[in-house]
């Protein structure tokens, strides 16, 4: 009766409540009735006939449980003869045989592509529990070992099968070293799926119902059984292996690395595993493996700068194509250290220290190649316009380049390999082998970036040195803003064509070179001896003009960067000579002020001053006191010595007369104390320049006098010139002692400067008497 619902089941077997037909049921409680059968063995009959089936068509395990309850509700032992006992204990070894025969084979009986399989394996596990749980069961089969062991034997005997079968099935027809990588490669993957679905599925069921974790029993087994089987192939491997026999052992190291992995999914475990160490299986192939990985990225560096039309990706992105397949090649350098991750730092540092080498390589191989290039686009076109949109793609390429090279410390996390060569390799090797080369290769292309840049600048050099040339030989009449209008055009319109191709750091460059470029045409204009002031106040609007151009309000250069020395001396040489003759004479009075106050030795002699200012008369008064240790510039040894005191410059004392001490006769310490008052207004004292000039000279009867020496008092810095002459009349003016000096031997750049105006007679006569100043020197000293 149960066979034939079975198979008339419309929805099919497994759909099967398990209750028979109205028909059934009558005919079955009628022979029941004619048999005398009590409800305990009418139960006993149709557990041994659902349990028969059951075995050999599957139908709803519900069915058995509601028998197994119906056993144990009216279980009474004594009312079934022996051999009644002894087939009912034969039903549930059977079963439980069945069930455990089926347990073996869960994943072939159980395929997950089958939305019920979870269910239907549940189910088993539980009809196995409570045939377990029966007292019939305990009291007839009380020799049979626990249910929990035995479902752990049958699933590491099903695993050991599995994995068997796996094997056989992938085992290569062609036996060669390349397909017998592949097979263990793929055997691998076999494993870790089917541990990842005993983890994340089948375990939770078997833990749940019968206490039996399938994971670490599967774990436990496949770990051995790869240990074995791996290291029995990889034996037949000799050191000869091809690439592509290599590249089959890194995806089988990998799978090994995640099966390893999957170690700590283990409830429990006692001692090492047969997979501890496998990385050392695979020593031999790490230089394939690498040699493999630069050949790669090499080839697809190589591939992409033929392919690269050096033409911008878009509007926001500066660089071209080759730059993202470089970046994508050191991803995948990256990406192959990560996944490699070998356990052993020593080696590890070795095999960190070769990646950084050919990623070096590499860059430095790259650029090269890129500049080569632009050339072979550049050299059929006769547009110097895209010639240098590719210079400027090249600098930017490099640049993303440099910017690629700067992250590899964090992304191949230098850092935690540091710490785990603490005390194996020495930080000096780390610094030498890593950081070193690292910093070389940036050096390298910090030099490719500035010598394209400087090619670029070399484009504009010309026109920039032309535009000036003709800026200095406008006419003199020209207002100066109109001349350097054809000059900052021509900067303006190039400057912005590079800005628009050049990334900001590497347009800071250009700015750069071509300022220096501009500062050193400036100063060579600047050298030429031309009289006309008019010409350097050219140069000097220019300069003006030229610096608010390069900092472009803060978009440009930094104002520290433009204000080098070349800038200041250049700004300082244009300004002197854009100057008037007076002031460039107060100006070389204000030199020698300030010469005097830095000399620390008194190697011509001193002399001595008081310096008074009277307000209400106007008057200043000097008093001359004397001289020490002057040179003797007489044949007998000594000198004869006298004082001019003078104010200077003349322009602003134009009435002021000279005034001269007595000669003191064979004194090289003469004593003059002598006074003089000179009528002058306080503010003439206190202008620019503005000082006292004391010479001594020796007295000669026949021929020019000779020159002791000279020295300059700084008017502005007499007592009582702002009014304090009460100075005076306490006697506490403080005397002066000044160090006696000498023209410079080699010429002053004012007084040449002075000298080449020609037309300015007030100029030339300056010139003169301090020419004359300086031949007295050179003659006496």
């Amino acid at each position: 009766m149960v066979f034939y619902e079975i198979l008339q089941h419309q929805a099919g077997s497994t759909a099967w409540d398990g209750d028979l037909s109205k028909h059934a049921s009558t005919i079955l409680y009628l022979h029941a009735a004619q048999k005398d059968l009590s409800d305990f063995h009418q139960v006993m009959v149709q557990w041994l006939a659902y349990s028969k089936l059951y075995q050999s068509l599957e139908f709803n395990s519900s069915c058995l449980l509601h028998q197994i309850t119906s056993i144990e509700y009216q279980w009474v032992q004594e009312r079934l003869r022996p051999e009644q006992r002894e087939e009912l204990a034969e039903s549930f070894q059977t079963l439980l045989a069945y069930g455990l025969s089926v347990l073996r084979k869960y994943r072939i009986v159980f395929p997950l592509s089958s939305a019920r399989s979870t269910h239907r394996l549940q189910s088993l596990l539980r009809v196995l529990l409570q045939v377990c749980k029966m007292k019939a069961f305990q009291e007839l089969c009380n020799l049979t070992p626990s249910l929990r062991q035995m479902v752990m034997d049958a699933l590491k005997s099903g695993t050991t099968e599995w994995f068997a079968m796996q094997k056989h099935h992938l085992k290569p027809i062609v036996k060669t070293m390349e397909e017998h990588g592949k097979a263990l490669a793929r055997l691998l993957v076999e494993v870790n799926g089917d541990l990842q679905q005993c983890h994340k599925i089948w375990n939770k069921f078997f833990i749940n119902t019968v206490k039996v974790d399938l994971f670490s029993i599967a774990y436990m087994e496949l770990q051995e059984l790869v240990s074995h089987h791996v290291k029995e192939e990889l034996s037949e491997i000799d050191s000869g292996m091809s690439h592509l026999t290599a590249e089959n052992l890194f995806q089988l190291y990998l799978s090994l690395k995640e099966l390893y992995r999957m170690r700590g999914f283990l409830s429990k475990r006692d001692g090492p595993l047969a997979l501890t160490d496998f990385h050392q299986w695979f020593k031999e192939a790490i230089p394939k493996w690498l040699q493999k990985t630069y050949t790669i990225a090499l080839e697809r560096t190589q591939r992409a700068i033929q392919v690269d039309k050096l033409t911008p990706l878009g509007e926001l992105t500066k660089h071209s194509t080759s730059t993202v397949d470089l970046s994508t090649c050191y991803a995948q350098i990256v990406k192959t250290w990560q996944q490699l991750d070998w356990p052993d730092p020593e080696e590890a540092f070795m095999i960190m220290v070769k990646f950084v080498e050919d990623m070096c390589k590499i860059a430095l191989t790259y650029c090269k190649l890129i500049k080569t290039r632009a050339e072979e686009l550049s050299r059929n076109q006769e547009d110097e316009g895209d010639a240098a949109n590719r210079l400027c793609i090249v600098v930017n390429n490099v640049e993303q380049l440099r910017l690629l090279i700067l992250k590899l410390p964090a992304q191949l996390d230098w850092g935690r390999m540091e710490q785990q060569l603490g005390g194996i390799v020495e930080p000096e090797q780390i610094q030498h082998t890593l950081h070193n080369q690292l910093q070389g290769t940036v050096t390298c292309l910090d030099h490719e970036i500035r010598d394209v840049v400087q090619t670029l600048a070399n484009k504009l050099d010309a026109g920039i040195s032309r535009h000036i040339q003709e800026l200095a030989a406008s006419s003199d009449s020209r207002d100066p803003e109109d001349s350097v209008i054809p000059l900052m055009k021509f900067l303006e319109l190039e400057l912005q064509y590079m800005n628009q191709h050049l990334v900001q750091e590497n347009f800071n460059c250009l700015l750069d070179l071509l300022w220096n470029h501009i500062l050193s045409v400036l100063t060579a204009a600047a050298k030429q001896q031309f009289s006309s002031s008019r010409y350097y106040r050219k140069l000097q609007f220019a300069l003006q003009s030229l610096e608010l151009c390069f900092h472009a309000e803060g978009c440009g250069l930094p104002t520290n960067a433009l204000h080098t020395a070349e800038f200041m001396d250049l700004e300082k040489e244009l300004e002197l000579r854009s100057a008037p003759s007076r002031t460039l004479i107060q100006q070389y009075f204000n030199e020698r002020i300030r010469e005097q106050l830095e000399i620390d030795s008194e190697k011509y002699g001193a002399v001595t001053i008081k310096a008074l200012y009277r307000p209400s008369e106007q008057k200043l008064r000097i008093e001359v006191l004397n001289a020490v240790n002057l040179i003797p510039l007489d044949s007998n040894g000594s000198s004869d010595p006298f004082v001019q005191l003078t104010l200077e410059p003349r322009h602003m004392f134009p009435e002021v007369v000279a005034r001269t001490t007595q000669c003191q006769k064979n004194e090289l310490h003469p004593l003059f104390d002598e006074a003089f008052e000179f009528l002058v207004p306080p503010e003439k004292c206190q202008q620019d320049g503005a000082c006292l000039l004391l010479t001594v000279f020796d007295y000669d009867t026949v021929g020019a006098n000779d020159l002791e020496g000279e020295a300059f008092f700084p008017l502005c810095d007499v007592p009582g010139l702002t009014g304090e002459e009460e100075v005076a009349d306490a006697g506490r003016v403080p005397q002066t002692r000044l160090p006696l000096m000498h023209p410079k031997p080699t010429g002053d750049p004012i007084l040449k400067l002075l000298e080449s105006r020609k037309g300015d007679k007030e100029a030339q006569a300056f010139v003169k008497l301090r020419k004359q100043r300086a031949k007295q020197s050179k003659e006496s000293v």
